[in-house]
């Protein structure tokens, strides 16, 4: 096993130095070394792994996935030693995230601040999107996700639940008047979320159960603020999380609908791949957000 670590740590520092010879003197092995290890593991995988010449070597396409892995491998390596060397172990090093933009930018970024300050040795690397990213493939330790986790690979704490709302501007229920059922949405002007998972059907849950209706209106947009400003400014109707419209709510340029209704509530999770060596990083950083969102978040207090 020692060997294998070995030859994989070799693997990776050629790529990283550029040749063999930097490898060696970055390792303090001689070249003739570095090449003993390089072919040693090319034999025990049965591929080739770099294209070499007296120059310069190039990876091949199983050398570059193989890359990926090893790197990881190391790097995840180091940090368990890191940890076991450490009493209380101290949050270090930097932590890869990612988030939904519209969560991120609301309540994520204002809440980096106190973490960072109560852990110095931490840098926060956050990406903020919309689309599912595959943590391991992609270097993140650690994701936030709202609604239902699907990848049984992933480990999930929730964070906090998320609670959604109908609502418009005074000005649009002036002009149009206030929808009692859910099925009188379908004669008004709806605003719908691109990635909603039922599309333009937005379903209500009253005292006889289950309420399905077939919405539709001017605007559509893959950001819950857009919308969310859209419909202060009068366009229309949407159907939000309260994390999204709570201080509109609260400051009157929305005003809830249909409250004799309910609309399924989702999760908000931390998300980290299964089987990792949790960091005491990604342990600090998930306890620090279950303390600021949970049980009941800010924004619905």
């Amino acid at each position: 096993m020692a060997d294998r670590l070995t030859a994989i740590e070799v693997f990776v520092r050629i790529v990283e130095e550029g040749s063999l010879s930097a490898a060696g003197e970055r390792l303090g092995l001689s070249r003739a070394a570095v090449s003993k290890h390089l072919v040693a593991l090319e034999d025990r995988l049965g591929v080739r792994l770099l294209n070499r010449t007296t120059r310069r070597s190039s990876l091949t396409e199983a050398g570059s996935i193989f890359h990926e892995r090893a790197r990881h491998i190391l790097a995840e390596l180091a940090e368990a030693e890191r940890e076991a060397g450490r009493s209380g172990a101290r949050p270090t090093g930097r932590l890869r995230l990612n988030a939904p933009m519209t969560f991120g930018t609301m309540h994520l970024a204002p809440a980096i601040p106190a973490y960072c300050a109560a852990h110095p040795a931490v840098t926060v690397d956050m990406t903020l999107n919309d689309r599912l990213v595959d943590l391991v493939d992609e270097g993140f330790d650690l994701a936030v996700r709202i609604g239902r986790l699907d990848d049984s690979s992933l480990v999930a704490r929730r964070l906090a639940l998320c609670r959604f709302i109908a609502c418009a501007a005074p000005s649009y229920l002036a002009q149009r008047g206030r929808p009692a059922t859910p099925e009188e949405l379908a004669d008004h002007t709806c605003l719908g979320y691109s990635y909603a998972p039922d599309g333009d059907v937005w379903e209500f849950v009253g005292r006889d159960g289950p309420r399905r209706v077939r919405v539709s209106g001017p605007l559509r947009a893959n950001n819950g603020e857009a919308l969310a400003a859209a419909a202060a400014a009068g366009l229309g109707i949407v159907l939000s999380p309260t994390f999204i419209v709570s201080a509109d709510l609260r400051a009157g340029r929305l005003v809830s609908i249909l409250d004799d209704y309910t609309v399924a509530e989702r999760g908000i999770f931390a998300v980290w791949p299964a089987g990792r060596h949790l960091s005491a990083k990604v342990r600090s950083f998930v306890d620090f957000l279950v303390e600021r969102f949970g049980p009941t978040p800010y924004w619905d207090r």
